[in-house]
């Protein structure tokens, strides 16, 4: 995205990040949010907060180095919970029953992620670009945020795990304990890229459309 922090891109007629938090904020299941943002846009955030009421935002922090980094400075502060949610900033269209389906996998399984099945046939490459491997597409899924943990299992994960992952299922199969799996959304994109951002603006048209209709 350039210069342009993804969260506070414009998505409608607000930024990404307060999309993401009206879901949370008004989910009869979320009792308090922890936000982990870049340290120069701490105050960005808090001003959104205001702005828009978000009650439920109980602390902004300011992030790590790395990803998981940032997670675990949000975790911290949310000490005495029994279930917590882990969602990208950058995915705008989590909904209610997205959240729901969250909750009640880490209360029966203790950890869980949303994905989806894969449409496209993924290729594993060596790295001089030729194939080596076709796995069936069948057994594929794109995982998604929200993950949803138990608290004391997050934890535990985020301290003894120090290697680097790209989201928090993949620390908690590190410290082996299996991770279930819940139904995302082919709605509940990423928006990582200037493309991302046009999908979005249509995904969100098309929302607005079903429910005036």
């Amino acid at each position: 995205m350039g210069d342009i922090d993804k969260m506070f891109a414009p998505l409608g007629d607000v930024p990404i990040l307060v999309h993401c938090l009206s879901s949370f904020n008004e989910s009869p299941s979320v009792h308090a949010i922890s936000i982990a943002t870049s340290r120069h846009s701490v105050d960005r955030v808090r001003l959104l907060i205001s702005e828009h009421d978000f009650d439920k935002v109980e602390c902004v922090v300011a992030g790590g180095a790395r990803r998981q980094d940032s997670v675990k400075n949000a975790l911290l502060n949310l000490d005495g919970s029994d279930i917590v949610l882990i969602h990208d900033g950058a995915r705008p269209f989590v909904d209610e029953e997205m959240i729901e389906r969250a909750v009640a996998v880490a209360r029966e399984s203790a950890a869980g992620t949303a994905a989806v099945p894969v449409k496209d046939t993924i290729k594993v490459v060596n790295p001089d670009m030729s194939v080596r491997e076709t796995p069936p597409r069948e057994s594929l899924w794109a995982a998604q945020t929200p993950q949803s943990f138990r608290y004391d299992l997050i934890i535990r994960a985020h301290t003894q795990i120090e290697h680097d992952v790209t989201d928090d299922a993949t620390m908690i199969e590190a410290v082996g304990h299996p991770v279930q799996l819940f139904m995302g959304s082919y709605d509940n994109i990423k928006v990582t890229t200037p493309e991302d951002l046009h999908i979005a603006e249509a995904i969100l048209r098309s929302r607005r459309e079903a429910k005036a209709n």
